[in-house]
């Protein structure tokens, strides 16, 4: 049967979601559209003599006899989850700003937590920039501390965060953000020289104007005759001098924060970098208006994550 609806075109809205995308059958189509813009393809041999088998949903490759659906091999296949709820929640991720927890998912999509927070985690993995640019520009590099607040720890723990700032038995992440452009994280467990310069060395061009960071010791020598390395003294109650400053990329860390206190409350550090990999995608598109569009693209060339794959220790 023919579906005379829009694939994903446009930009989207909830509106436009429910109604373009309300059968099983509008929601193939738009993958198909997403996986193969150039005309249906095997995944076995590349073939693009394909029939199709509208009874079944699958296609038959008139070249190696394979059979397969737009599904297999991505990260919707073996998924009993209607793909209405996969665009759903596919949509809500992408729009709430700071992130939506597995219990909000599973109350909006009505479907179990233990559904949820795997869908959640699925669409985490396919959002993850396996291949990121390097930053070019001005760049400001900085460093936060994700762990709850000592008053509030039981009398045992609390004792173990009492010494130094930052944090014993907290997370470190570290943080590059092009002025203008994008973010990217990664979370470590050293705040060493070696540590810091190995992630700028990662993620900032070799070219860039310059990298602004605070004036812990750890950051020094990491500016060359390409690049200038300014700082300024946070410790001296100097936060702006000129245009140096770090105000920008603590900006992201006070979106990540609210994100944790808002609407997870709190996050396993086996799983920190994949909320960072979907806070980095989300901020990295914040001015894309086919967001929803390149997310599900994303998700119909991603592997298939398994349940037991996730949880392994």
């Amino acid at each position: 049967m023919a579906v005379n609806k829009p694939a994903v075109k446009h930009e989207m809205n909830i509106f436009r979601l429910m109604e373009d995308f309300d059968t099983d059958a509008e929601c193939r189509a738009a993958l198909e559209e997403l996986r193969w813009p150039g005309g249906i393809e095997c995944p076995r041999c590349e073939s693009r003599k394909i029939s199709r088998i509208a009874a079944r949903n699958q296609f038959d490759c008139d070249s190696c006899r394979y059979q397969f659906s737009v599904l297999v091999g991505t990260v919707f296949q073996d998924s009993k989850l209607p793909l209405q709820k996969w665009f759903m929640a596919t949509y809500l991720m992408c729009e709430s700003r700071k992130g939506m927890s597995a219990n909000q998912l599973k109350r909006t999509i009505d479907v179990s937590y233990k559904t949820a927070w795997f869908l959640c985690h699925r669409i985490r993995a396919a959002m993850a920039d396996l291949n990121p640019e390097p930053l070019t520009g001005v760049v400001e590099v900085d460093e936060t501390f994700v762990g709850g607040l000592a008053k509030n720890m039981h009398k045992a723990d609390r004792a173990r965060r009492i010494h130094g700032t930052g944090g014993l038995d907290k997370v470190m992440v570290l943080g590059a953000m092009e002025r203008g452009g994008m973010v990217r994280f990664k979370v470590e467990n050293h705040r060493d020289r070696a540590t810091l310069h190995s992630f700028i060395a990662s993620t900032v061009d070799d070219d860039a104007t310059a990298i602004y960071t605070d004036e812990f010791s750890g950051y020094v020598g990491v500016g060359d005759e390409n690049t200038r390395h300014e700082t300024v003294s946070h410790g001296a109650d100097e936060w702006v001098r000129a245009d140096v400053h770090t105000n920008t990329v603590e900006g992201v860390w006070s979106l990540f924060k609210r994100s944790i206190v808002g609407s997870y409350h709190r996050l396993s550090t086996k799983h920190m970098e994949a909320y960072l990999a979907e806070m980095a995608w989300r901020f990295n598109n914040r001015e894309n208006p086919h967001l929803f569009r390149d997310t599900l693209t994303r998700l119909v060339n991603s592997e298939n994550l398994e349940y037991k794959e996730l949880i392994a220790q």
